[in-house]
């Protein structure tokens, strides 16, 4: 037992390493370059965009590659320790923007450092959660594990999202940037060194591309989970985007304040990992993750209607525990993707799997950048400078209607996701295996 916590922690505490950076790469990228830099709204939608269809295509590439990877190193631990110096380098740079760049050159620079920032995450995250149903092959190890990882990322975010308008306010975004960069790399290069992989022989079947691409293409399953992921994670995508905007223009209170409003969030969430674990191993683990999908998007309502800081704490901390739910069952339903994938076929291809569900993950770029591109055309918020007649009601529709509608159409794909009960002792028996 002490050997799994040791090796569960040496595993979950990658999630903090790889949180860090990422987390206010997202939600501070548009508050930075939109309200403080003059980058447009309909510019911004126009990166999301075009960001999501680049990720389409290097996402089955690089967990091709890292599943036909054969190194005395393993085949993720070479990824993650080349890319994740690579990933600090233009997360810092995306946040240290030369003072000159305006206009169309401002716009450049931001989609070059989006995309690279972007894909080099794509590369982390994947080989990350390629790892988790490898080393960890029960739904009760899982979910203790999950628990522990979301756990951290939940601490990651407070770092990174909570007390980021504290410390970027002390010091500025680029310094907090190179403080959270160098936090998050040693974090993700500890867990790189730490997590061992299992012995994988030149014997071993190879996966193949393009069949690869074809089995995954008829694997329903995996379409209908990837489209509950992908609109459940262009809904919470919204809420870190949106709430300084809702901050400053909706409850029109100092922007240091919305540090209260996501440890609120935070907060509650990393209260309630344990409780929906618990749940998970009590009962089965797909209708709790039907419950968490319902209950965060019923969330969104109350938060509709705050007006003020303690209100808007309120509604905010119901999202946190809706919130805590979806990140503790999400993953566990990915790695039953893969267990399936790994019984039908006899090939391991989790890079391949855990990439193609992180891409559709990433499909919330398209929905994240269709919001933005309707508050201009119905409220007219255009920039920082330019924020419309009614940029209240803008921010508002922001952080609670686009993803209260989300998380219903989320909600309604999940109910034809189901598994057999008998799931997942020994997920690799076909490939024999030994346990670590």
């Amino acid at each position: 037992m002490k050997l799994l916590r040791f090796k569960s922690f040496n595993y979950a505490v990658g999630m903090f390493g790889t949180s860090i950076p990422i987390n206010m790469f997202k939600t501070y990228a548009a508050i930075y370059y939109v309200d403080r830099l003059g980058l447009t709204t309909v510019q911004l939608a126009s990166i999301l965009f075009w960001y999501t269809f680049i990720d389409a295509i290097d996402n089955p590439v690089y967990g091709f590659l890292s599943d036909r990877t054969r190194t005395r190193w393993g085949r993720r631990r070479p990824w993650l320790v080349i890319g994740t110096p690579l990933l600090v380098l233009c997360f810092i740079a995306f946040f240290s923007t030369p003072a000159f760049l305006s206009g169309n050159s401002l716009f450049a620079y931001a989609m070059l450092l989006y995309i690279l920032t972007g894909t080099l995450d794509s590369v982390i995250n994947a080989n990350y959660g390629a790892l988790f149903p490898e080393l960890f092959r029960t739904d009760a190890s899982r979910a203790k594990t999950n628990a522990m990882r979301q756990a951290f990322q939940l601490v990651a975010m407070i770092v990174s999202i909570a007390l980021t308008p504290l410390v970027a306010g002390a010091i500025g975004f680029s310094a907090t940037a190179i403080l959270y960069g160098l936090l998050g790399g040693a974090v993700i290069l500890y867990m790189s060194f730490t997590s061992k992989e299992m012995d994988v022989t030149e014997a071993e079947e190879k996966p193949k591309f393009w069949q690869s691409l074809k089995d995954l293409a008829a694997n329903r399953k995996f379409w209908l989970t990837g489209f509950t992921n992908a609109f459940y994670s262009a809904a919470m995508a919204l809420v870190l985007a949106s709430l300084p905007f809702f901050v400053k223009y909706t409850l029109q209170i100092p922007d240091g304040q919305s540090t209260i409003l996501f440890a609120s969030v935070l907060l509650i969430a990393i209260g309630f990992v344990t409780v929906w674990a618990r749940l998970v191993r009590k009962y089965s683990l797909i209708p709790i993750w039907r419950i968490a999908l319902v209950t965060l998007a019923v969330a969104f309502v109350p938060l509709y209607f705050a007006n003020s800081l303690a209100t808007a704490a309120i509604g905010s901390a119901l999202v946190g525990f809706g919130f805590a739910g979806v990140i503790t069952t999400m993953d566990l339903i990915g790695a039953r993707i893969m267990d399936e994938d790994t019984r039908k076929h006899n090939v391991r291809r989790e890079g391949i799997i855990s990439n193609a569900l992180g891409f559709m993950n990433r499909l919330n770029g398209l929905f994240t950048s269709f919001a933005f591109y309707l508050i201009f055309v119905l409220f007219g918020f255009e920039s920082g400078a330019n924020p419309g007649n009614d940029p209240a009601s803008a921010s508002r529709f922001l952080l609670t209607v686009f993803p209260f509608v989300l998380m219903l159409i989320s909600f309604g794909f999940s109910w034809l996701v189901n598994f057999p009960e008998q799931e997942t002792e020994v997920v690799v028996s076909e490939l024999d295996i030994p346990e670590l």
